[in-house]
């Protein structure tokens, strides 16, 4: 068995290996199936991907309550595939009501077929309205307390998809010991909460870096140009792992040939900084000369929140996905995200462009976009963007 360099896991102590295998890509279904509706061929795949990770030195696997037929395929499979040094973590979403949330965590528990997890997210901190409802006073965190005092769940964290300012102001209630959360190289606005994690000693784990970092696993023609000679995947491995403060990235494989690349990364990770710094001044370069220094320094500047934008039009994420296609050819990646506007409710809130000169005029829109240094040009923009990547409607996951 190959052994994975590990990181302390902040205050946990665990000695997390720097590769964490996710268990959103390899399950049959997105629906929680019956048993008898999981065929042999798609647990066969699972069994070998895990057998192979395991072999490689995976030992944290991470799942959740509602990744589909995960928990259930896991469960099947591990019993097959031993590991005394497994780290083993499901995430369950929280409740306004705790009874509810206890149910859940039981069914976790005995669709892995276990009656202890290492590690218990609060999965979907997204808003302050699931924070409350995990912390306060008779919440969902009572539940987790009572059973860690029973030795069920060794340690509680939490995983987000929010913004950087409730990520940071759940880390500071200082009720978790680690997070999981996005931060990569096209995603860095979470660098805050990343820093509050480190003063309060949390475990830090990256979310779905090669896919929500850019569908790396396709990557773009001219991102692969602009990364070379490394590939995307390892590119992205390096620019996160270089960073002391982060201990461990989600591989969320759908095969075992998946791992290869991330192993690769790992296997260059003592000259991470040299690898990454020409890669990436390159990458600056190419979005300078795309979109020019005076947009790049100040395109988020006045601009309103979705909630506040007639049609709830989510500009900063829609003007974001515009600098990455004009930036390094992301088309593919915008396209499945400007899908998904709309559709996925608080994993990815606020709307596309569809609605502009539809059901929001130009006129509306300038009204909103008011303090913009670019509110002229920012219609043009959407336009573009919407012609480019529009089209392709997303099904909402909660993984989004």
């Amino acid at each position: 068995m190959t052994t994975l360099p590990t990181r302390r896991f902040g205050r946990t102590e665990l000695s997390m290996p720097v590769l964490s295998l996710g268990g959103m890509r390899f399950q049959q279904s997105w629906s929680d199936l019956e048993a008898k509706a999981i065929t042999a061929q798609s647990q066969q795949l699972l069994q070998r991907t895990l057998e192979r990770a395991v072999a490689l030195g995976f030992r944290h696997i991470e799942t959740a309550r509602h990744y589909g037929s995960s928990e259930r395929q896991l469960g099947w499979a591990m019993p097959d595939c031993p590991d005394p040094g497994r780290i083993l973590q499901t995430k369950v979403p929280p409740q306004q009501d705790p009874a509810l949330f206890e149910a859940e965590l039981e069914l976790s528990m005995q669709r892995l077929g276990v009656q202890r997890v290492d590690l218990l997210a609060i999965h979907g901190i997204n808003r302050r309205d699931h924070l409350v409802q995990t912390i306060r006073p008779g919440g969902c965190l009572e539940v987790v307390r009572r059973w860690q005092q029973s030795g069920r769940i060794g340690h509680v964290g939490f995983s987000t998809h929010g913004d950087t300012d409730v990520i940071v102001e759940a880390i500071e209630t200082d009720a978790f010991d680690y997070v999981n959360l996005h931060w990569y190289f096209i995603r860095q606005d979470n660098e805050p909460a990343i820093a509050a994690a480190h003063r309060h000693d949390m475990g830090v784990f990256i979310i779905s870096p090669t896919d929500k970092g850019g569908h790396l696993h396709t990557p773009a023609q001219r991102l692969v140009a602009l990364t070379d000679p490394l590939h995307p995947i390892v590119f992205n491995d390096l620019f996160c792992l270089r960073d002391a403060r982060v201990h461990t990235l989600s591989v969320g494989a759908a095969r075992p040939e998946d791992l290869d690349l991330h192993l690769e990364a790992v296997s260059r990770l003592d000259h991470a900084q040299a690898l990454v710094s020409p890669i990436e001044a390159r990458l600056h370069q190419a979005e300078l000369e795309a979109l020019g220094a005076d947009w790049l320094n100040s395109w988020r500047q006045g601009l309103p929140d979705w909630q506040t934008t007639p049609g709830d039009i989510n500009l900063p994420v829609l003007l974001w996905l515009h600098n990455l296609v004009e930036a390094w050819g992301l088309d593919g990646y915008a396209r499945a995200r400007y899908g998904l506007l709309g559709r996925a409710g608080h994993w990815f809130p606020g709307a596309n462009a569809d609605a502009l000169d539809r059901d929001v005029s130009e006129e509306e829109l300038d009204a909103a976009l008011g303090a913009s240094p670019w509110r002229t040009s920012i219609p043009a923009r959407l336009r573009d963007l919407r012609e480019r990547v529009g089209g392709d409607r997303q099904e909402r996951l909660s993984s989004a």
